[in-house]
C-alpha cells in the first residue's frame, strides 16, 4: 500500500482548496451548508441548517420547502438549457432515444397528471419495478412532483422479493413494463408483478409501459397502460418539507429482512449535487455515463437526480455491458463521445477478462475522467482501468459510500483538488464527512492498522431512518459506537491520511488467530496476471478456525492446470505471507454475481458446505452455481 501515482499538475493546483473547504465544513458547519444548500432552489428558505436534538435522528434544513422534480426540470425551462439533451438512451440492440430537458419536463408533467387522475396523492407509496428505460426516471420524477413516496425495486428481483418490498412500503400502486431486455432475452416483468400481487396486499393500480411488446395479462379496473393514462399539461410541484420522505430504497442484505432506507427531500439533493460536483467536476458540455442500474442507490443518485440537478447530459443503457459482444461499453463510449465513465470494479474485472483487444479496437480518446463505485477496487483492476482504458491520462475517482449515506463520502475531488492517487485507495473524505477508524472498544487505531470505519458527525445525505423501524435504524447504525455512524466495513488509514476500504466487517476470515478480510486475499489473487476475478470465503476448521477457500476465473489466453494453481499459491505466499495462502483454489468460468455486479460469496460458501444457498433471486448466472457445485463434487470425490 505504498505505491503512489502522481497526478498531472493541472489536477493538483487546487489541493489547498480541498483542505480549506474540508476544514471549513467541520469548523463552520452552519456557514458552510448555508452556502452549499444554494445548489438547489427553495420555495421557502430554511430556518436552521441542522436539528440534532433527537440524536441519531438528524433533520437538515429545518422548515425549508423544495421539490426534487422542480429542481431537476422546471428551473431550466426558461433558460437556454431547455433544449439541451438530458438523457441519451441506448439499448442492447443499438436502438437510441434522446430527450431534452423540456421534453423530459413535458413527459413528467403528463405522467404526474395521470397519477393524480388515478387518485394517487401526496404521501402515497408507489413501487416502481422497471427496466432501464426512459420511463423509469420519468416515473420517479412524476412521483417526486406530486409528493408520492416511491420505492424503486431492481428489475432483477423475483416475485417474492418484489412482494416483500411492496408490502413493507405499503404501496398501493405499482409501475412496471410488459418486459425488459437482458442479454437478448425478454424479462417478463408484468408477469412477475402479477405473481407478486398474489403475495401482496392492497395493490389498487398497476401501470404498464409498453417496452418489449410481449404477451401479458391486463386485469380490468386495476391495470392501465401508461400511454392511456398520461395527460398533457402542467402539474404544479408540491412544496415539500426538507424532511418529508422522497423515496424508500431497500438494501440487498445477505441475511434477514431487507432494510427500507428512507431519504428526504432537502438534505439528499443538496448532498448528491455537491458530491457529484466535488468528485468529478463535470462541465456543462460533458457527457456523463454512470453505468449502473437505477434500481440501486448509484442509479438514483448519479444516473437520475444529481446529473439533472447539475444540468448534465447522461447516457442511459438498457442491457449487459458485455452483450452482444464484450466491446459494448467501449462501443458506446466511442459512439456518443462519453467524457466521464463511472462504473464498478466488478464490471472492470469482467471486461479485463477479455483482454485489451476490445478496448484497443475503439477510440476512447473522449474520456477525461474515470470513476468506480460499489466496492473497493483491486489495485490490479485499478491499473488496467487507468492504463488500458484511460491511457495513463484519466484520473480515477474511486468513490466509497452506501445506500444509507445517499452519496459519496470518501473520494478524490477533482473540483477541490486531487491528491496523488494510490491504486486501491479512495483517498480522503469529502467535506462534511469526519471519518475515523476504531477498534472494538471505540478507540482510534494507529495509522496502518485495520479497524472499523465510522463517521463521527451527521451530513445532509444521511438517511432519515429505516422505513417503519426506528429501532432497527438505531441498532444497525448507531449502537456499536454511540452517536457515531457505523459503516459496517473494515478500513485502514495510512500514514498519509489515505483511506483504504477492506470490505464488509462481517466477511472476515479468522485464520490461526489472525483476522483477515476477504478483500485482502481477493486482491492478492486478482493481482496475478492470469486471474480475472476471485471469490474467497472461510471453511470452518477445528484447529485454525477458518481455512481459506478460493474460486477464481482466468483471463482469456490462460488455461487451468494443477501447476498453475500451485504456482499461484507460491506467489501468494511470497507476496502476502503463508497465512494468506488459500488451502484450495478452484478455477471456474464464472462466479455467482448479482445483476448489480456483486459477488455472492455466501452462495459459493453454502454450495461448498452443502447448505441451502438461500435467496438467489438477484443472481446473474445460475449456471455459475451449478459449475461450482460440480467443482466441489469433483474435489470432494477425490478425498
Amino acid at each position: 500500500m505504498v505505491e503512489t501515482l502522481p497526478m498531472d499538475e493541472k489536477y493538483k493546483v487546487h489541493m489547498s482548496k480541498y483542505f480549506e473547504e474540508y476544514n471549513r465544513s467541520l469548523t463552520d458547519m452552519d456557514g458552510f451548508w448555508n452556502e452549499k444548500a444554494k445548489i438547489i432552489d427553495w420555495f421557502k428558505p430554511f430556518d436552521k441548517v441542522l436539528d440534532d436534538s433527537k440524536k441519531p435522528f438528524y433533520k437538515w434544513f429545518i422548515n425549508g420547502k423544495t421539490n426534487m422534480s422542480y429542481n431537476c426540470l422546471d428551473r431550466y425551462i426558461k433558460t437556454e438549457k431547455r433544449n439541451k439533451v438530458a438523457f441519451i438512451w441506448v439499448s442492447e440492440k443499438g436502438d437510441e432515444k434522446m430527450v431534452t430537458y423540456y421534453g423530459l419536463y413535458r413527459r413528467v408533467n403528463a405522467f404526474a397528471r395521470g397519477l393524480l387522475n388515478l387518485g394517487i396523492k401526496r404521501g402515497d407509496k408507489v413501487t416502481i419495478y422497471m427496466p432501464m428505460i426512459l420511463e423509469t426516471p420519468i416515473a420517479m420524477l412524476a412521483c417526486a412532483r406530486i409528493g408520492a413516496v416511491f420505492n424503486v425495486v431492481f428489475s432483477g428481483f423475483g416475485e417474492e422479493a418484489l412482494a416483500q418490498r411492496i408490502n413493507d412500503s405499503n404501496s398501493k400502486t405499482v409501475i412496471t413494463a410488459d418486459g425488459g431486455y437482458r442479454k437478448g432475452k425478454i424479462i417478463e416483468l408484468k408477469n412477475l408483478v402479477d405473481k407478486a400481487i398474489d403475495l401482496s396486499r392492497g395493490v389498487d393500480n398497476v401501470i404498464v409501459v409498453k417496452n418489449a411488446n410481449n404477451k401479458i395479462n391486463m386485469e380490468q379496473d386495476r391495470d392501465y397502460y401508461y400511454d392511456d393514462i398520461i395527460e398533457e399539461g402542467y402539474v404544479k410541484p408540491e412544496e415539500l418539507d426538507s424532511n418529508d420522505p422522497l423515496f424508500i430504497l431497500y438494501t440487498s442484505g445477505t441475511t434477514g429482512k431487507p432494510k427500507g432506507i428512507l431519504h428526504g427531500n432537502g438534505g439528499y439533493p443538496v448532498w448528491i449535487a455537491n458530491t457529484l460536483k466535488w468528485a468529478f467536476d463535470p462541465k456543462d458540455e460533458d457527457r456523463w455515463w454512470c453505468a449502473a442500474d437505477i434500481g440501486w442507490i448509484t442509479g438514483h443518485s448519479y444516473i437520475v437526480f444529481a446529473p439533472l440537478l447539475l444540468g448534465l447530459t447522461s447516457i442511459m443503457y438498457e442491457g449487459a455491458i458485455d452483450h452482444p459482444k464484450p466491446d459494448r461499453m467501449w462501443d458506446i463510449i466511442e459512439k456518443y463521445g462519453v467524457n466521464i465513465l463511472h462504473t464498478s470494479p466488478t464490471a472492470i474485472r469482467l471486461l479485463m477478462k477479455y483482454g485489451e483487444k476490445y478496448p484497443k479496437g475503439h477510440d476512447l480518446s473522449s474520456l477525461k475522467t474515470l470513476g468506480t463505485v460499489g466496492e473497493p477496487i483491486n489495485p490490479a483492476a485499478w491499473h488496467w482501468y487507468y492504463e488500458v482504458i484511460g491511457k495513463n491520462k484519466c484520473p480515477i475517482i474511486d468513490t466509497y459510500w452506501q445506500t444509507e449515506t445517499g452519496g459519496f463520502t470518501v473520494s478524490p475531488s477533482l473540483n477541490l483538488g486531487i491528491p496523488d492517487l494510490k491504486p486501491g485507495s479512495a483517498t480522503f473524505p469529502l467535506p462534511g464527512i469526519e471519518p475515523a477508524v476504531f477498534d472494538e472498544n471505540g478507540n482510534n487505531v494507529k495509522p496502518g492498522e485495520k479497524g472499523y470505519i465510522v463517521i463521527k458527525r451527521p451530513w445532509p445525505g444521511l438517511m432519515l431512518t429505516v422505513n417503519g423501524d426506528d429501532k432497527r435504524y438505531i441498532e444497525t447504525y448507531f449502537s456499536k459506537f454511540k452517536n457515531k455512524y457505523f459503516m459496517g466495513d473494515y478500513a485502514i488509514k495510512d500514514n498519509d491520511g489515505y483511506y483504504w476500504l477492506l470490505g464488509r466487517a462481517d466477511e472476515v476470515l479468522k485464520v490461526a488467530g489472525h483476522r483477515i478480510g476477504t478483500m485482502e486475499v481477493e486482491d492478492g489473487l486478482v493481482s496475478m496476471k492470469e486471474i480475472a476475478e476471485a471469490a474467497v470465503f472461510g471453511k470452518p476448521d477445528t484447529i485454525k478456525g477458518d481455512t481459506i477457500i478460493a474460486f477464481a476465473t482466468l483471463k482469456d489466453g490462460y488455461d487451468k492446470s494443477p501447476e498453475l494453481i500451485e504456482d499461484i499459491k507460491k506467489r501468494i505466499k511470497n507476496n502476502l505471507g503463508p497465512i494468506m495462502v488459500p488451502e484450495e483454489i478452484h478455477i471456474v468460468s464464472a462466479v455467482p454475481k448479482t445483476r448489480s455486479g456483486k459477488i455472492m460469496r455466501r452462495v459459493i460458501k453454502a454450495v461448498y458446505l452443502d447448505q441451502l444457498p438461500g435467496d438467489v433471486s438477484t443472481l446473474e448466472n445460475e449456471a455459475s452455481v451449478d459449475e461450482i457445485r460440480k467443482a466441489v463434487e469433483i474435489i470432494k470425490g477425490g478425498d
